[in-house]
């Protein structure tokens, strides 16, 4: 009305709902993607990452360069963690990303066993 133009929304902005970013789609099993999983871009990206929307585009940028875990890709990209998690379903099947899952708790070992290796040890070669 003033005669100015008009500045141009980026999609990431507060006023576009997060369905729009993900294309509707929903969350990935609890167990895919959790926070500690790590992330990297495939090699030769480059022709397919053109087509991404601005918010994919930004995740397979911050995974370029080598493993990010998904809460710091989701840090990083100043988005929610599950739109991120949507983001790298997505994009892991198109191929461009890899995602190693996190190494599972070890067990916990038996103090009675710890015990006995170590007087074992003890009685071997004296302490």
């Amino acid at each position: 009305m003033n005669g100015e133009p008009d500045e141009e929304l980026e999609l990431t902005s507060a006023l576009v709902p997060l369905f729009v970013i993900t294309n509707g789609r929903g969350l990935p099993p609890d167990h895919a993607y959790e926070r500690t999983t790590l992330v990297s871009a495939q090699e030769d990206t480059g022709a397919a990452a053109r087509t991404l929307s601005p918010e994919a585009g930004r995740v397979l940028e911050l995974v370029t360069d080598g493993f990010l875990s998904v809460a710091e890709v989701a840090a990083h990209a100043h988005l929610p963690l599950g739109v991120v998690r949507i983001l790298l379903s997505q994009m892991e099947e198109s191929g461009l990303i890899v995602a190693r899952k996190p190494v599972p708790r070890a067990e916990r070992v038996d103090r009675e066993v710890l015990n006995a290796v170590l007087d074992g040890l003890k009685a071997r070669f004296g302490a």
